[in-house]
């Protein structure tokens, strides 16, 4: 019988542990040297297992607050940048809006050649952004167009203006800047085909819009994120699209006529995202 170093106990044998081991648990607080019985053995396993998670969890919401402060922050970027616009400092005012755009796919973390969407926005405290981050690649798609080498640039930032303002209260007031732009910008083929493809895609959603007398209320940004990018990645989910746009004209125009209707909808509406966020 042999007495284990760790715990005393007489054992028959003990059980040799390995270098690498030996290191992490030295890592973590605990330095053994020695054998030690086949129950400590169990147990400093158990114990590393342990630690090891807790370490995860310290990273991950290491992460979690790192990202809430750079949530916070991105306002100051957004209004420095503007600041410099104003001043015609073009050139920073481009590198402070990409910094910010930069925030937002460490946020949301997005992996290499994934793209900002709107469905990101899609909690309620976050879909006034997309107003801002509509603007941002406004001021951007006005900025690449002074230097030709930026023209890559720029085409990305028309084809994301373009999804990003369909959601967004300032589409009206931003087609009308864009129509007159495009009479001065030097590369005018840019402006025209943001034009075009923002033009292109604008399906509303009738009761909603009805229901809360505005395109653009939370409640309808939600269901129309809702609509584009979940159910319309579903063959069921497009059926059922298409079925809606049938039917929902006319009860909108129904909706329109009545405001008893309009106050019983908006509440089913509310009702119907609350389940709704449950899956999305």
């Amino acid at each position: 019988m042999v007495e284990c170093p760790r715990c005393g106990m007489q054992v028959t044998e003990l059980q040799a542990l390995e270098d690498e081991l030996l290191a992490q648990l030295e890592a973590v607080g605990e330095s053994i040297t020695t054998p030690v019985c086949l129950v400590c053995f169990s147990d400093l396993r158990k114990l590393l297992s342990q630690s090891k998670g807790g370490v995860l969890l310290a990273q991950e919401r290491a992460k979690e607050q790192y990202r809430l402060d750079l949530w916070k922050n991105r306002v100051t970027l957004v209004r420095r940048a503007r600041s410099l616009m104003h001043a015609k400092n073009f050139s920073q005012a481009a590198i402070t809006y990409e910094k910010y755009l930069k925030i937002l796919d460490i946020i949301f973390a997005l992996k290499k050649g994934e793209i900002l969407k709107p469905s990101h926005f899609k909690d309620s405290a976050r879909t006034s952004e997309i107003t801002v981050v509509t603007s941002v690649y406004w001021d951007l798609l006005r900025i690449y167009d002074t230097n030709e080498k930026y023209m890559e640039r720029q085409q990305q930032a028309a084809k994301q203006l373009a999804v990003f303002i369909q959601y967004s209260p300032i589409y009206p007031d931003l087609m009308k800047k864009a129509q007159a732009f495009m009479k001065s910008a030097k590369k005018p083929q840019i402006i025209k085909s943001f034009i075009k493809e923002a033009s292109s895609q604008r399906p509303r959603c009738f009761i909603a819009s009805s229901s809360f007398e505005n395109n653009f209320a939370p409640e309808v940004v939600y269901l129309r994120i809702f609509r584009d990018y979940f159910l319309n990645k579903f063959w069921i989910g497009q059926i059922f699209i298409r079925t809606y746009y049938i039917f929902s004209p006319a009860l909108a125009n129904f909706i329109d006529r009545s405001k008893t209707l309009r106050i019983l909808t908006r509440a089913l509406i509310k009702a119907l995202i609350k389940c709704i966020r449950r899956i999305y």
